[in-house]
């Protein structure tokens, strides 16, 4: 059987990204906001929620982290899917992986703001033997 939790953050962060784990300069707005683009969700909903991040916040980076995953295998196997949007030249977003054996994070994908001003889906799969935070 296949489990998903769906993530829109029209209530709070989801379960996905605890509270505590959300770093300065991410806040979850919606296009009402008046903080620029995007002016709406991917569905060009003006109300709905989504995480928004500004290097104008004071920092250059900002990481969003999950909660702890189960290790995968061939019935179970890990998919994210995500839309994002890139507004400012020179950003780039990272998806890294970090398995509990390893004090490092793996960038397993990244995008730089090629298409830019424009909402962009994708799906990452997602291969651990081990428990993992992406």
């Amino acid at each position: 059987d296949s489990s998903s939790e769906k993530c829109d953050f029209e209530t709070d962060l989801c379960q996905i990204f605890p509270e505590l784990n959300l770093q300065p300069g991410w806040i979850r707005r919606n296009g009402r906001s008046g903080m620029g683009s995007p002016s709406s969700d991917h569905t060009g909903n003006d109300t709905a929620y989504f995480l928004s991040w500004s290097s104008e916040m004071g920092s250059s980076s900002a990481t969003l982290r999950s909660n702890v995953f189960l290790p995968t295998e061939k019935e179970h196997i890990c998919q994210i899917k995500f839309y994002y949007w890139i507004g400012q030249m020179n950003a780039t977003l990272v998806v890294g992986l970090r398995e509990h054996s390893e004090d490092t994070i793996k960038n397993i994908w990244q995008d730089s703001a090629e298409r830019q001003n424009q909402w962009i889906a994708n799906t990452i799969t997602i291969n651990s033997t081990e428990m993992y935070e992406v």
